[in-house]
């Protein structure tokens, strides 16, 4: 219940928990739902189809986040050996049933995705050496923090394999590798020190949804 110390929130597509995290800072308490194993998730998880199982117990939770899978959004599909691929997409359904079910909601996805009323958050807004844009829709109206001007190029000049690349004087990306050390300024650049290298590439960094976390507080206790 929304009058306890914490209240209850339901990430969908959780993964290995970026997001998981920043709702943990801001207040919540979590449990997490995705339909693969994930053994470095930090909070209870649930193996399970998150759209079948939010139809069924979402209105037990106090609020709910979703970041469906993003491939179907990503100007990456765009490229040449990637082109008559087809992914889910997911972002819609999700929309629907959970505007349905009548919680508040967030749901997170590329820049790209097409969510109206939303905002996008990158990592330079809370003083993270990276960018990592996110778009987030929410059921409620969200506050943007101001956007610094970005003043690094990510690999400029290389393959887009390599588009994730230490520059200058601290990481702006998120890195595709581990040579070098670089997965250990990965981590420390995103604020995660729990995932895999693949976890990694897949996750948002807590402070977007710390972020967030504090307005939806705001919204389940005026």
């Amino acid at each position: 219940m929304v009058s306890g110390v914490r209240v209850r929130l339901l990430d969908l597509f959780c993964g290995a928990g970026g997001a998981a995290v920043g709702y943990h800072r801001a207040g919540f308490e979590v449990t997490g739902v995705d339909h693969l194993p994930q053994k470095h998730y930090p909070f209870p998880f649930i193996l399970a189809d998150a759209l079948e199982y939010v139809q069924a117990h979402g209105r037990e939770y106090d609020a709910i986040h979703a970041s469906p899978p993003c491939q179907a959004y990503s100007r990456l599909l765009h490229l040449p050996w990637l082109h008559g691929r087809t992914y889910p997409a997911l972002l819609e359904p999700t929309w629907t049933l959970l505007t349905e079910i009548g919680k508040p909601w967030v749901i997170e996805n590329v820049q790209d995705a097409p969510m109206p009323h939303s905002v996008v958050l990158c990592g330079l807004m809370f003083s993270l050496p990276l960018y990592r844009h996110r778009r987030f829709g929410s059921s409620f109206v969200m506050l943007e923090p101001d956007h610094p001007k970005h003043e690094h190029v990510i690999s400029p000049g290389r393959m887009l394999g390599s588009r994730y690349s230490a520059h200058g004087a601290g990481v702006v990306g998120v890195l595709n590798h581990t040579r070098g050390g670089h997965l250990a300024a990965a981590k420390a650049a995103m604020g995660i020190d729990w995932m895999t290298r693949y976890e990694l590439q897949q996750a948002i960094p807590p402070a977007y949804t710390e972020f967030i976390g504090r307005q939806l507080l705001r919204v389940l206790r005026p």
